[in-house]
């Protein structure tokens, strides 16, 4: 199949929900706008950016092709919010540090769609296998597993970028008051409190000086644990959605809606 028939096949199944069509199409619309933007000022790292988000609206419409789903409208809604938010809002047009919990919600976010992913996944292979036969617990913690482990891989990714490129990907925070045993004299392991910080001076090698004022620099650990945090509000609020569901047999429109189904 050549590659314009295919995407007219994939757009085609966006027209199945005509809300959904729309939105997908005025995100469209506005990443290539800001694409255009991004090439004309010579921007063209933002540039390829909104070249990826643009080939991420379409991944809803693989996995339905390719692996016989049906994702529910607003389901594929959220997806499309979530890399329009993340990629455009945040890293295009730098929310993520000019509106403070930019970053917090988002990974909030991340936790409960990859629980809702991981629950569809394994609820499918529950339902369709013989062999198979998975209590209501037991699916939800494995959705909530599944969620956990996408956070931490993408903490991963993020140290990875960090230590590599340098990009402060996990981002600093400023601190006042911290405990270390480096600062020991004794070196006996003894955790000295060094509180009511109020500046701190970084000296480098080739000459500069750094002044961080209002307290120290945590380059990343404070970050990281906010974002693991989060994503594990976002696991426990869908896997009680799922759990309850199962569990009670009660219909959710919750549920429903972000429920992947086999064709």
């Amino acid at each position: 199949m050549k590659i314009g028939e295919y995407r007219k096949k994939l757009i085609d199944s966006y027209k199945e929900n005509r809300k959904t069509f729309i939105f997908y199409t005025i995100l469209r619309i506005m990443v290539i706008l800001t694409l255009i933007r991004c090439l004309i000022t010579g921007n063209y790292q933002s540039a390829m950016l909104c070249v990826l988000s643009l080939i991420l609206f379409f991944v809803p419409a693989i996995l339905q092709d390719k692996m016989k789903l049906t994702i529910p409208p607003v389901f594929q809604v959220i997806i499309f919010s979530f890399i329009f938010a993340a990629e455009i809002l945040g890293e295009v047009n730098h929310y993520y540090v000019r509106i403070h919990g930019w970053d917090t919600m988002l990974h909030t976010m991340n936790g409960f769609l990859c629980a809702a992913i991981g629950f569809s996944l394994i609820y499918l292979l529950n339902r369709g296998s013989e062999n198979v036969n998975l209590s209501p617990f037991y699916l939800t913690l494995v959705a909530f597993c599944f969620s956990m482990t996408v956070g931490v891989l993408w903490e991963f990714f993020e140290f990875t970028m960090d230590q590599l490129f340098f990009l402060d990907m996990q981002k600093d925070f400023i601190v006042r008051e911290f405990g270390s045993v480096t600062l020991d004299p004794a070196n006996m392991g003894t955790p000295i409190d060094v509180a009511g910080i109020t500046d701190t001076v970084i000296h480098t090698a080739s000459g500069e000086t750094y002044t961080v004022s209002g307290g120290y620099l945590d380059i990343g650990i404070l970050d990281t644990m906010k974002d693991l945090l989060v994503n594990l509000v976002g696991a426990v609020v869908f896997s009680c959605i799922g759990y309850s569901t199962l569990k009670f047999s009660k219909s959710s429109k919750i549920a429903e809606n972000l429920m992947i189904k086999p064709r």
